[in-house]
């Protein structure tokens, strides 16, 4: 990870996203404490973290979603919040947890989210086309979104964040909810995606998973950035999963819990 001022802007090369001293406060709790991080384009990219580390939060705040308290995000050099329409136009967001319009079909959502980018309805009709057959949802393209499984929402939602082929993706937990054989097909449309220049930057609780797809991970715990870099720097000769529970601090004692052998 680059070292660099809380304010300063990214230096060259221009990383597909660097966040500047980002901070959030709710109430008397600090959620993200000043988080500065570089993240290279064309990498695959993890952010992992304990529930309640300030993973969402910081995404929302990178992406232009939450406003922070302090501090800035840039997407190939521009800043999130001073040239927010330019910055968004850079990237594809996959919330978690943000809802969607989900009284239109699979189809008609992927397709409002291509003609609200601007791009014109042939490129979009056909991309949606696509879309829908690479995520196995071409047989239910005409099925109110409200009607989809969770699974089936979380693909949709991620056709929306690629149908204008966006150069950094950003995406909050896509593989929960979703069956091996659709996460399988996700992983290989997002490889081929980095292949090609693309910057994907993944926050998920899997840590084998993210060992496995990814080429660099940032650790985050209590709002704040505790290692980052290459994973094989990051995991340091052991699984990631063992390095972050070193990292974080983990392993409560299964202790007093006799009652539970009592039957």
């Amino acid at each position: 990870m680059t070292v660099q001022l809380p304010g300063s802007p990214p230096t060259s090369p221009v990383p597909a996203l660097a966040l500047r001293g980002l901070a959030k406060r709710f109430g008397g709790k600090i959620a993200v404490d000043g988080i500065s991080l570089d993240v290279p384009s064309g990498s695959f990219y993890g952010v992992v973290g304990p529930n309640g580390a300030g993973k969402t939060t910081t995404l929302s705040m990178a992406t232009g979603l939450l406003r922070p308290d302090f501090g800035t995000a840039y997407i190939h050099g521009v800043d999130v919040w001073t040239k927010p329409l330019e910055a968004k136009k850079l990237m594809g967001i996959l919330p978690d947890g943000v809802r969607l319009f989900d009284r239109l079909t699979g189809e008609q959502l992927v397709t409002y989210a291509g003609l609200l980018r601007g791009m014109d309805r042939d490129v979009v009709a056909q991309r949606v086309g696509e879309l829908m057959a690479a995520l196995d949802l071409s047989a239910d393209a005409g099925t109110l979104v409200v009607d989809y499984s969770a699974g089936m929402t979380k693909k949709i939602a991620l056709a929306s964040a690629l149908i204008h082929a966006p150069r950094l993706l950003v995406l909050d937990e896509p593989f929960e909810s979703v069956d091996p054989v659709s996460a399988a097909n996700i992983r290989g449309i997002l490889d081929n995606y980095v292949a090609s220049g693309g910057t994907v930057i993944v926050s998920s609780h899997v840590m084998d998973l993210v060992q496995r797809m990814c080429d660099h991970v940032a650790v985050v715990a209590a709002g704040r950035v505790l290692a980052a870099g290459t994973v094989d720097e990051v995991r340091d000769g052991a699984t990631l999963e063992d390095r972050f529970v070193q990292l974080v601090g983990g392993g409560n004692q299964t202790g007093g819990l006799e009652w539970l052998r009592t039957f």
